[in-house]
């Protein structure tokens, strides 16, 4: 399982966190992989440039844990995560967390893109920007990798 990272964490999103922890002790009990994922906005980065965005560029904000793979954009697909997945031999590949239309809906379709199957879980999943954008997301995701790609929670632990 891969979790996209939780850039910003505010009221709209605070909700997923028991889901993703929940989810994470489940698939971590039963002896498969989690990999956590740590955003890096670096000075003069596009999110920086084109939205303004200053957050995750130093301590204490990129101070967290040193177990996560890190990343200077939305996909999980670095050249350290692609290498690890890889290696692994992981065939399927789930997502969740914050945020559902950005980094979770741009694994998932760089996942299917590069021929793995690619699940989100739509419950431990959401957007800092509200219910609408992570419905939006949702919908997008449809569009990319599949309807049958969406799951709850208690499907994937199923």
């Amino acid at each position: 399982m891969v979790r996209g990272d939780a850039e910003v964490l505010n009221h709209h999103g605070r909700h997923a966190v028991p889901a993703v922890a929940d989810l994470v002790a489940q698939w971590s009990a039963a002896g498969r992989p989690v990999v956590f994922t740590r955003c890096f906005n670096h000075p003069g980065s596009s999110y920086e440039r084109f939205f303004q965005w200053r957050r995750l560029q130093e301590p204490p904000e990129t101070d967290l844990v040193p177990e996560l793979v890190d990343k200077t954009g939305y996909t999980l697909f670095t050249p350290e995560a692609t290498e690890l997945v890889h290696r692994a031999g992981w065939t399927d590949l789930v997502f969740c967390g914050i945020a559902t239309e950005s980094c979770v809906l741009k694994s998932a379709a760089d996942a299917f893109e590069y021929g793995y199957a690619p699940w989100i879980v739509t419950d431990a999943s959401a957007s800092d920007a509200g219910p609408d954008v992570h419905d939006a997301g949702l919908v997008v995701a449809r569009r990319l990798i599949g309807t049958g790609q969406l799951v709850t929670a208690e499907d994937v632990v199923r």
